[in-house]
């Protein structure tokens, strides 16, 4: 039997799996309030609004967004700069998208109280 050039033995999927990472977090500049409708590529449970004012669907639709973001435009179109730093820390995310995240952009692993003073 041949086996293609595919993942090794035993590897994990979230290994394997591509995220997308923006180019500078001035670039997302998304609406950071009001209700929102996430495409279907990004949310396909069946109820992809969120309310932005609630502090819950913001924090989900965040996650979302960065675990589900085919493209940059994806990112800049959903996510706000600001408002993804100062969620990061709460955010839940695989270990290696907040790694590739984080490598990019240092200022995220910095605690949300050392970034205001």
């Amino acid at each position: 039997m041949v086996r293609g050039s595919g993942a090794p033995p035993r590897s994990r999927y979230v290994d394997q799996r591509h995220f997308v990472v923006a180019a500078t977090l001035s670039d997302l500049r998304s609406p950071v309030g009001g209700v929102v409708t996430l495409d279907r590529w990004l949310d396909w449970s069946g109820d992809s609004t969120y309310d932005l004012d609630d502090a819950g669907d913001l924090q989900l639709m965040y996650q979302t967004v960065l675990n589900q973001a085919n493209s940059v435009a994806d990112l800049c179109r959903w996510l706000d700069g600001p408002t993804l730093r100062r969620l990061w820390p709460s955010l839940w995310l695989p270990a290696r998208l907040r790694a590739l995240w984080q490598a990019r952009f240092p200022e995220l692993t910095t605690p949300p109280q050392a970034l205001a003073g």
